[in-house]
């Protein structure tokens, strides 16, 4: 029996059409799925490919007896209950690196954005307004730009920044390798926080950096500092958050991962006029999703096909 694949979370159009005409699988017609379609897949589904839209739980795999083969096409597998998967002999893997540019894109975007206020001057123009005198910012160049973790989209989204000439300071848990001349290691956290100008989340979602930042680090920042989250949604406390934002404790913030998705309407972060948010954007540029969508079909043909297990992430 062939294996069956199911897409759930969408992939490039020629891509999937790539992976429909490899003879040896049984590819879903759909390369996205509704979760109640989903549950209905998943008792003979053989390998899923999902994003951040699907997860899976326990619960989940008591349903899918004949599933071998998790890929998270992106790189954060919070989403996946890996625990769980490994009880039940299921194999997990990403696709690293296939999104780092367009999330080290946006990350500077979102800065760039905040600093000059140009999403906020953007919407009044829309609405007929002319307030250019209310929208002085301030630039990119020379500021001190703080990263919390330094991994590959971390390191890229800092030499992408090289033309801004930063003074960059990182703290990571693990050593960092890195060939940037003009980044330094912080001795911790509250260096970061009291020191830069722009400080930049760049970790996993774990249980030791759930609500990470809270009222006491945000306590340390400038007050004309600004706090840019592009990498996984409850990493920040958003009550504490909104509290300092509304209170011009801080300057702003661009933020494009919450704690609860889709951002549920009449959140207070939605209704301050200093925070620029995006839904969940990183990985989302066609060239970012051709190349994800490459590596997890070359993936599963070396699973199914080759039996070779490539960009395994275990609990």
């Amino acid at each position: 029996m062939k294996p069956f694949i199911v897409v759930a979370d969408g992939m490039d159009k020629h891509t999937f059409k790539s992976l429909q005409a490899i003879t040896e699988f049984e590819v879903h017609p759909s390369p996205k799925v509704t979760q109640e379609e989903l549950l209905t897949l998943l008792p003979r589904t053989s390998a899923l490919v999902i994003r951040s839209a699907s997860k899976v739980t326990a619960e989940s795999l008591e349903i899918s007896p004949n599933l071998k083969y998790v890929i998270r096409a992106g790189e954060g597998t919070d989403n996946i209950d890996k625990v769980a998967c490994g009880k039940k002999g299921v194999k997990v893997s990403n696709t690293p690196g296939a999104n780092s540019n367009s999330v080290a894109e946006l990350a500077i975007s979102l800065m760039i954005n905040v600093l000059r206020k140009t999403a906020w001057a953007h919407a009044t123009m829309v609405a007929g307004k002319w307030e250019k005198n209310k929208y002085e910012g301030n630039e990119l160049s020379y500021k001190s730009i703080g990263f919390i973790g330094f991994g590959k989209i971390a390191q890229l989204t800092a030499k992408r920044l090289s033309g801004f000439d930063p003074d960059v300071l990182y703290y990571d848990t693990f050593p960092v390798k890195t060939d940037l001349p003009y980044a330094r290691q912080a001795r911790d956290l509250e260096q970061i926080f009291s020191e830069c100008d722009i400080i930049t989340m760049h970790i996993p979602k774990t249980k030791e950096t759930s609500n990470l930042v809270d009222k006491r680090l945000l306590s340390l920042m400038k007050k004309e500092a600004i706090l840019i989250n592009t990498a996984r949604g409850g990493l920040v406390n958003e009550d504490d958050l909104c509290t300092f934002l509304k209170e011009g404790k801080i300057r702003g913030a661009g933020i494009d991962v919450f704690a609860i998705e889709p951002l549920p309407e009449g959140s207070k972060l939605s209704t301050l006029e200093n925070v620029v948010l995006t839904p969940h954007l990183g990985a989302s540029t066609g060239e970012a999703q051709i190349r994800v969508g490459e590596m997890a079909v070359h993936q599963l043909k070396e699973f199914f096909i080759k039996n070779q297990l490539l960009n395994e992430v275990k609990a």
